[in-house]
């Protein structure tokens, strides 16, 4: 990988010939939407990306096998965000941190809906905040409406999947962007600018994104804005294209001391990346 110190902060492996999905009711990507490690080590090398936070994907539900094999891989340059049951003991919660874990992800569109809602899914979260770990949190729209609540009782530090992918049909005041903007003035929650493509409703650079991108950016500040790619880009129709996506920065953040603490040193101080 080049030296170039630059972190993608949202991306997935996807590799059913070495690791099949589990059943379960995660989305099944096609056979044109797979990615393995070694895929996925040429895409960062190509766009000189040295580091990367992996997010365990729905089709693997808890197994989290495909991201753990890239991460031992990677010499230390790669992290994760796993997906684990409510009930997964400390033993095995320790192992995952001594790997590189740095997280776990609630899934609350696709695999997990209740994870917030049902009886100890806050429990869950404390335990994961003494455990020094994010809950990386996907939920659409509204959504972010009914579970700011819990989130901010547990005081976890949240991580919020693209940039709280709102309704692009929608103004700014929808209850759910409302929720994901508080969690970014009153908490230490951060924000993913990542996988632009998919609430927009126009082809790349996305412009319809843009005032929601402004929003976050004024409600967390630099310091809590994170990018991630999303590769390898799944159930979209979006034409997408890993340097593109890294281009939408320079739009978005013109000034390049900006761009260097969403791509590295923000990335560099949360997840523990070292230059080397």
């Amino acid at each position: 990988m080049s030296t170039t110190r630059r972190a993608d902060c949202h991306a997935h492996i996807i590799a059913p010939a070495q690791f099949p999905y589990a059943d379960g009711p995660g989305y099944k990507p096609r056979a044109d939407e797979v990615g393995d490690r070694q895929a996925f080590a040429r895409v960062l090398a190509a766009h000189e990306v040295s580091h990367a936070l992996l997010v365990q994907p729905s089709c693997y539900g808890y197994d989290n096998r495909a991201m753990l094999d890239a991460m031992d891989a990677s010499g230390g340059r790669i992290k994760g965000i796993a997906v684990i049951p409510p009930h997964a003991s400390d033993r095995e919660m320790e192992a995952l941190k001594r790997r590189g874990i740095v997280g776990v992800r609630l899934n609350l569109m696709r695999t997990d809906p209740e994870a917030l809602s049902r009886p100890g899914g806050e429990d869950f979260l404390s335990r994961l905040k003494a455990f020094g770990w994010f809950v990386q949190v996907y939920a659409t729209g509204d959504v972010w409406a009914g579970v700011e609540a819990p989130l901010r009782r547990t005081g976890i530090q949240v991580l919020v999947d693209h940039f709280g992918d709102p309704d692009l049909s929608r103004d700014i005041d929808q209850p759910g962007f409302q929720a994901v903007l508080r969690l970014g003035r009153e908490t230490e929650a951060i924000v993913k600018l990542s996988a632009a493509y998919r609430p927009s409703r126009h082809p790349f650079p996305h412009a319809d994104v843009e005032p929601f991108v402004a929003a976050v950016t004024e409600a967390y500040g630099i310091d809590r804005c994170i990018w991630g790619s999303d590769w390898p880009f799944l159930n979209t129709t979006q034409q997408v294209e890993y340097g593109a996506l890294l281009r939408l920065l320079s739009r978005w953040l013109p000034a390049s001391t900006d761009r260097e603490k969403v791509l590295w040193s923000t990335p560099a101080r949360l997840f523990g990346f070292a230059a080397s």
